[in-house]
């Protein structure tokens, strides 16, 4: 099963150093029945890119905890997809994040398909959006619309090969 990762650069590096993105266990995103049944008029291409879509929500959220640890952290929100045993995967029941699944086992890096990245292009909208998120949280409309801008930047595809380049 394909699973998206939510990441940061600096845990990508980490990744990177140890050949495995861990400890499990590891929440990820993917097509669950849960999301097939939500996003009924999908075929699996748009299911995948939900389920990017979410993980890359969640890599905003590891941003914004990041920095609130005082974590001097790039604002270009990371997704790793790996394909991962289908035994190793335990969907949830939860409406609200119907793609979501726990992992229980690490992913070493020969499993990791590729890694998405925002573009330098989106580091200001990304920026902002790590600062509007707690208020989008509390309801704040423009605040949401400040993390769509966010949103609205296409992460780019990079080979697993290719992440020393992304770091460097």
């Amino acid at each position: 099963m394909r699973v998206y990762l939510p990441c940061t650069l600096p845990a990508l590096a980490r990744v990177a150093a140890a050949g495995r993105l861990g400890p499990a266990p590891l929440t990820g995103y993917a097509v669950t029945p849960s999301l097939v049944e939500w996003y009924v008029s999908g075929d699996t291409e748009e299911l995948e890119y939900v389920a990017l879509t979410e993980a890359a929500r969640a890599s905003l959220r590891m941003l914004v905890a990041d920095r609130a640890d005082g974590v001097a952290v790039a604002a270009r929100r990371v997704v790793i997809s790996a394909e991962v045993a289908d035994a190793d995967v335990r969907m949830g029941a939860d409406l609200e994040d119907r793609g979501r699944v726990r992992l229980a086992e690490e992913i070493p890096l020969a499993a990791m398909a590729s890694v998405h990245v925002d573009d330098l292009s989106a580091v200001p909208d990304v920026d902002a959006a790590i600062a509007a998120l707690p208020s989008a949280d509390r309801g704040d409309d423009d605040a949401r619309f400040t993390v769509d801008g966010a949103e609205a930047h296409e992460l780019l595809w990079y080979a697993t090969q290719e992440i020393d380049d992304i770091l460097g």
